[in-house]
């Protein structure tokens, strides 16, 4: 595999370019589950699709089962969104309030600065520092013009950092070793009719919202759809292991296959400076959590991992292991998402216009 890659894959048939890919996939895939790094299901068939554009691929995943795949990942954080979160919200919403409005500010003055020096076209830096679900980011950012390439570059290398990083403060508190990793049931047996209420949503949202033409449809509308319907008992939203990986790789191939050698280029140009802008704001998130602690009397690690910038499933995993208020950290970090989701594009526009950059 490696020589045909290093000869370029331009003159191979599309057969062999998609059992290439198939294949790097799954092995991009295991290898991040055995370091246990989180979105390996999205991350490993992204580099995959990543290496063979970069060696001249041109297979491009599917345009309606990747509008799909965006309504299996809005389904997905739909069902993050409960009714104990939304209470927790409510109960302590202006100190909600001021924690995501300080992290909002970091995060956008960084990418106010990679913007206005040039680091990255665009409103990419603006999006790609946004410290909401990394998928729904990237999604968002392509329909309001940003680069889709460079945002999940910025986005997905956040990702691995926080994770890394929250891993590491939770095992300051965690004395207990790591257990195994939990092996997944890839084909549970769930409900018939939740998984086809399940399925509608999914088509039905996606294709309303690119016909109606609405920005981010595919994403945004089953997700609202869907937090009313199970929110209201009106239906219960289950979205199996094999349905997310599929939905996953074909949201990282799409991603991966638009990569070029000149922006890959661009990417490891800009990589020093956007390090240090993820890092700093790890920094500053870190500093929020501990005027968490000294004013609002919540422990260290809850703190921590509530004003986590993004990769909220990773944090997910990691409170649900640790001794920690699981529910005050969820409803944190999805309320925060909820409002980068309503003012992330006003404020791409307004920064865009400061800045005299386009989109």
């Amino acid at each position: 595999m490696g020589r045909i890659l290093s000869g370029g894959l331009s003159r191979r048939g599309m057969g062999l370019q998609w059992a290439i890919l198939l294949g790097l996939s799954i092995l991009f895939f295991l290898l991040l589950l055995a370091a246990r790094l989180p979105a390996a299901l999205l991350l490993g068939p992204m580099a995959a699709a990543i290496a063979v554009a970069a060696a001249g691929g041109s297979i491009r995943a599917p345009i309606r089962p990747f509008i799909l795949a965006q309504g299996v990942i809005g389904c997905l954080i739909a069902r993050t969104i409960q009714p104990s979160t939304l209470t927790e919200m409510l109960r302590d919403w202006p100190l909600f309030l001021a924690v995501i409005g300080a992290v909002l500010l970091a995060s956008n003055t960084l990418g106010w600065l990679l913007t206005r020096w040039q680091v990255l076209p665009g409103t990419t830096a603006l999006w790609g520092s946004s410290p909401g679900a990394a998928s729904a980011m990237t999604l968002m950012a392509e329909a309001f013009g940003a680069d889709i390439r460079l945002v999940a570059f910025m986005q997905y290398l956040r990702v691995v950092f926080v994770a890394v990083v929250a891993s590491a403060v939770s095992g300051i508190w965690v004395t207990a070793p790591a257990g195994p990793a939990q092996e997944t049931d890839w084909f549970p047996a769930i409900a018939a009719v939740d998984l086809i209420e399940t399925l509608a949503l999914i088509t039905l949202g996606s294709l309303v919202a690119v016909r109606l033409r609405i920005p981010a449809g595919p994403l945004l509308v089953p997700m609202i759809i869907g937090v009313i319907l199970q929110n209201t008992g009106m239906m219960t939203i289950v979205l199996p292991p094999w349905l997310l990986a599929t939905s996953y790789a074909l949201v990282g191939w799409n991603i991966g296959s638009r990569f070029t050698r000149p922006i890959l280029a661009h990417a490891a140009r800009a990589l020093p400076r956007v390090a240090a802008s993820i890092l700093t704001l790890i920094a500053i998130c870190g500093a929020i959590a501990a005027v968490l602690v000294w004013a609002a009397d919540i422990d260290p690690l809850t703190a921590y991992l509530a004003t986590s910038p993004g990769g909220a499933d990773s944090v997910a995993i990691i409170a649900a292991s640790s001794d920690v208020d699981v529910a005050f950290v969820m409803a944190m970090q999805t309320s925060r998402f909820i409002i980068v989701l309503l003012t992330g594009p006003a404020i791409a526009r307004f920064i865009a216009k400061r800045t005299g950059h386009g989109s």
